[in-house]
């Protein structure tokens, strides 16, 4: 693992133990679709292939967060019934903070 990786891993770390809390533990793709949240998905990444080597899918998994994240604000139907999202926090572990709602 790089010292890049590290500092990374690290970042990611702190972010989860001090920042996720406040906005809700949760990104938009994790409330609509369950699974890991983007900082989870992102560790695993880096610890799989390296922060460098893994960057298109680490970009491609903050788009798909993106997608979800107009999903719940558009009120789908996928994102907990026709009456709109119930979710609420901030996706920034990227280079666009992504505001959501999460129930």
């Amino acid at each position: 693992m790089s010292p890049l990786d590290t500092l990374t891993l690290s970042g990611i770390r702190l972010y989860r133990r001090h920042l996720s809390p406040r906005k809700g533990f949760c990104c938009a793709h994790a409330a609509l679709y369950g699974g890991e949240s983007c900082s989870a998905a992102v560790a695993r990444i880096v610890r799989e292939e390296g922060l460098l080597e893994g960057r298109a899918r680490i970009a491609a998994r903050f788009g798909e967060c993106r997608a979800a994240h107009n999903l719940l604000r558009a009120g789908s139907p996928l994102a907990f019934g026709t009456d709109g999202p119930r979710v609420r926090g901030v996706c920034c572990c990227g280079p666009i903070p992504i505001p959501f709602r999460c129930g």
